[in-house]
């Protein structure tokens, strides 16, 4: 079992309120406690705090000399086996084990939020689902093919409704059957004396690692997959009757590009706003099963 975390252990001082217990304590957006923990114990590490605030502009200036010798580099060019054995690698060895248990949940988050979506429009269509059960699955250049799932989600599910002269609208039933807790133990991530890499850091560590061995337009419709956060975000919120939750999205908008130089800052946040919508969409399916229970004779 891991620790409790000091912001959990040491109590509430009046006179010295801890910030990361009243982002735990918070209930105003919906998290998991175990997930939530998690990610407070990751961003309250010491790497976050002292190795961020310099990894940070050192990456956005590679990000910056990367493209400028790219130039010069046949644009067809890439090397995304490289790649991922260079993440998989870095990720065993270096990152923090909260930060590797995140990575990994956030396929499985959004294969299922796809899956919902899919099977619950008005024309349904198939998903292809990327559940990762350990870091060295992800050699498979799973980071790629997550972001083609998603375009291409988005492209099969709008065509088939186009096809069919339908708009997105919520059924009368909706389906949770696809959503379920990843089957991902954190106890179960590495935990060397090397792992202590925070999340935030790792992606802006990574971010230029993706320019440099990816192709431009790889690493650009990378980049703004992120903003399909408020497209996805849409979609549930037309199938949940429920407008209101857009509110959580901060990715905007697809149709204006942003730089790439944000990009590992707006991985975090796309990451969270997936937790979010997967723990939204646990509780409508629980408060479905409570209501199917009261009502069953």
């Amino acid at each position: 079992m891991s620790k409790t975390p000091d912001f959990l252990a040491q109590g509430h001082d009046p006179q010295d309120p801890n910030p990361w217990l009243a982002s735990y304590l918070d209930n105003s957006t919906p998290l998991p406690d175990h997930v939530k923990q998690a990610w407070l114990v990751d961003s309250s590490s010491g790497s976050r705090q002292y190795l961020l605030p310099f990894l940070r502009p050192l990456a956005r200036a590679m990000i910056i000399l990367i493209q400028i010798v790219k130039t010069f580099i046949p644009r067809r060019w890439q090397q995304s086996a490289l790649l991922h054995r260079i993440l998989v690698w870095g990720l065993k060895r270096f990152v923090s084990p909260e930060a590797n248990w995140l990575i990994l949940r956030h396929f499985h988050l959004g294969a299922q939020i796809l899956a919902f979506i899919g099977r619950n429009s008005p024309a349904p269509i198939e998903t292809l689902p990327l559940e990762p059960l350990c870091i060295e699955d992800l050699r498979d250049h799973l980071f790629v093919k997550h972001d083609i799932n998603l375009y291409n989600f988005v492209i099969r599910l709008n065509q088939a409704l186009r096809d069919a002269g339908l708009e997105m609208h919520a059924p009368e039933r909706l389906d949770f059957s696809m959503l379920r807790e990843p089957p991902l133990a954190l106890e179960g991530m590495p935990r060397g004396k090397t792992n202590v890499l925070d999340l935030q850091s790792a992606i802006e560590l990574f971010t230029p690692l993706y320019q440099l061995l990816l192709t431009d337009n790889d690493f650009w419709r990378a980049a703004n997959s992120l903003q399909l956060d408020e497209t996805i975000g849409i979609y549930a919120a037309q199938l949940l009757r429920a407008p209101e939750h857009l509110i959580l999205v901060n990715n905007k908008h697809p149709l204006v590009p942003l730089s790439t130089l944000r990009a590992g800052h707006r991985l975090v946040l796309h990451g969270l706003s997936s937790e979010m919508l997967h723990s939204l969409l646990m509780e409508k399916k629980r408060e479905q099963e409570e209501a199917d229970q009261e009502a069953a004779p």
